[in-house]
C-alpha cells in the first residue's frame, strides 16, 4: 500500500493483501483485505497506530523508510490479534526507544503471543490521554469487538477515531476513503456477520460509548476510511438492533434429491405469500454469504438428510457455525429426510442453544416426499407466515 495522507501530519502507512482468500482458516475473503496502520506526527512525539500482518510487513517497512529521519516514540496496539500486532516486535527492533502503549489485558496478550518484553510497555486506562505535543490521543476501551482487550484510539484535535476492527471491512482497494458505499456496506456487513455478530450486545454499549465523541473520520484497521461516520455507525445500529426482516434463510444439503424437493416446495409456498427466501446450498455456498443473510433473517430453516443417525456433516457444520455467530433470528426450524431412523432434528436442536429463537416443530420425511409430507410443509409455511405477521414485517 502506498503512503496516503489523511490530514496534515496523519498518514496511512499499512498494507493491502490483494490476493488473500481465507482468514483464520475459515472466513472467505472474496475481495482480499487490508491491514491499516497509521503514522501521526505531533510537535513533540510521533506515534504508529497498529501494525500489519507479518505476511505483508515489507509494505509497512518500505513506507516507513520514506520518512526522513523517522523516530517513532509510541506504538499504539488497539488489538493483540496478529494481523494488527504481528509486526510490532520488528518495529521495536527498528526503533529501540519506542514504547508499546496499550491496556493491561492487551499487554498480557502481546507478551503471550509475541514475547514482547515487559519493559517495552506503557499501560493506559479507559479515557486516559497521551500528549504528542500539539495533538492528543484519548484511549476508549471497546471490549469484545471482537476480543476482550480491544480498544479504540481517538485523536482529539483532528476528531479521528482509530477503531481497529470495529467498523472494519475485509476489502482490498486502492481507495483510501469510502467511495462505493454499496460495495463497502456489503463488505462491512460480511465482516460484522462473520466476526462481530456473536458480540452484538457488547457492540451496543460500545457504539453508545463512541457516539459521545465528536467524530469527523473513522479509520478502521481493515478496509477504507469513513469520512461520513454516520454511514457505518447507522449500519451497525441496524445490525445490532432487535429488528429482523421478512426473510427466511434455508441452508440445505441434499444427497439424493428428497431434501431438495422439500426445500423447493417450501421456497415456492413462501414466495407466493410475499416472503423473501434465501435458499443456501451448503455444498457450494460461501459461508460468508450465509452469515450475511443470517444478520437480518426473521426465520432460519436447516434442511438436511440423515447420515449415520444425525445430520449430514455439512449441515452439522452449518448448525455449529450458526450457533457460534448467534444471529438475532426469531424463529428456527428443521426439515429432515431419512429412511430407517435417526435423531437429526434432536441433534440440531441440541446444538443451537445459543439461538434465542422460537423453535418451530420439525418436518421429518421418510423417503421421497409424499402428500402428507407436502401437507406438513404447507403447515410449516403457514406457521412462518403467521409468525412474520405477528412481528408486523409482512
Amino acid at each position: 500500500m502506498a503512503i496516503r495522507k489523511i490530514k496534515e501530519d496523519i498518514y496511512s502507512v499499512g498494507a493491502i493483501h490483494w490476493d488473500r482468500r481465507l482468514f483464520d482458516e475459515i472466513i472467505p475473503l472474496p475481495d482480499g483485505t487490508s491491514y491499516n496502520a497509521y503514522l501521526i506526527f505531533g510537535s513533540e512525539k510521533t506515534v504508529l497506530i497498529d501494525t500489519v500482518d507479518p505476511a505483508t510487513e515489507n509494505q509497512l517497512f518500505e513506507n516507513l523508510k520514506k520518512f526522513n529521519d523517522l523516530k517513532i516514540d509510541y506504538v499504539i496496539s488497539n488489538h493483540a490479534e496478529q494481523d494488527h500486532s504481528g509486526t510490532i516486535p520488528k518495529i521495536l527492533k527498528l526503533f529501540p526507544d519506542a514504547k508499546v502503549v496499550t491496556n493491561a489485558k492487551c499487554k498480557e496478550f502481546l507478551i503471550d503471543l509475541l514475547h514482547i518484553e515487559q519493559e517495552r510497555f506503557i499501560d493506559i486506562g479507559d479515557n486516559e490521554t497521551l500528549s504528542l505535543g500539539n495533538k492528543t490521543l484519548k484511549f476508549i476501551f471497546t471490549p469484545w469487538v471482537h476480543w476482550p482487550e480491544t480498544m479504540s484510539t481517538y485523536l482529539v484535535e483532528d476528531k479521528i477515531l482509530f477503531s481497529c476492527d470495529f467498523f472494519g471491512s475485509h476489502l482490498a482497494t486502492s481507495e483510501l476513503f469510502v467511495n462505493d458505499k454499496a460495495k463497502v456496506y456489503e463488505a462491512a456487513k460480511r465482516y460484522y456477520a462473520e466476526i462481530m455478530m456473536p458480540f452484538r450486545n457488547f457492540i451496543k454499549g460500545n457504539t453508545q460509548k463512541i457516539e459521545k465523541l465528536e467524530i469527523d473520520i473513522i479509520a478502521p484497521s481493515h478496509g477504507p476510511i469513513h469520512k461520513e461516520p454516520s454511514f457505518i455507525i447507522d449500519a451497525y445500529k441496524d445490525w445490532i438492533s432487535e429488528n429482523v426482516k421478512n426473510q427466511v434463510l434455508i441452508p440445505y444439503v441434499s444427497m439424493h434429491g428428497s431434501t431438495k424437493i422439500a426445500v423447493d416446495y417450501l421456497v415456492d409456498k413462501l414466495i407466493e405469500k410475499g416472503i423473501t427466501v434465501i435458499p443456501f446450498n451448503i455444498t457450494t455456498g460461501d459461508i460468508g454469504e450465509l452469515a450475511i443473510n443470517a444478520v437480518d433473517a426473521a426465520t432460519i430453516i436447516i434442511a438436511t438428510p440423515t447420515v449415520l443417525a444425525g445430520p449430514h456433516p455439512l449441515a452439522a457444520f452449518v448448525t455449529i457455525f450458526l450457533n457460534a455467530i448467534k444471529p438475532k433470528t426469531k424463529f428456527f426450524g428443521i426439515i429432515t429426510s431419512y429412511e430407517w431412523g435417526g435423531l437429526t432434528a434432536d441433534w440440531i436442536k441440541q446444538h443451537t442453544t445459543n439461538l434465542k429463537s422460537e423453535f418451530i416443530d420439525p418436518v421429518a420425511i421418510k423417503g421421497l416426499p409424499k402428500s402428507q409430507n407436502f401437507a406438513s410443509i404447507n403447515a410449516l409455511a403457514e406457521k412462518i407466515i403467521e409468525k412474520h405477521k405477528a412481528l408486523a414485517i409482512i
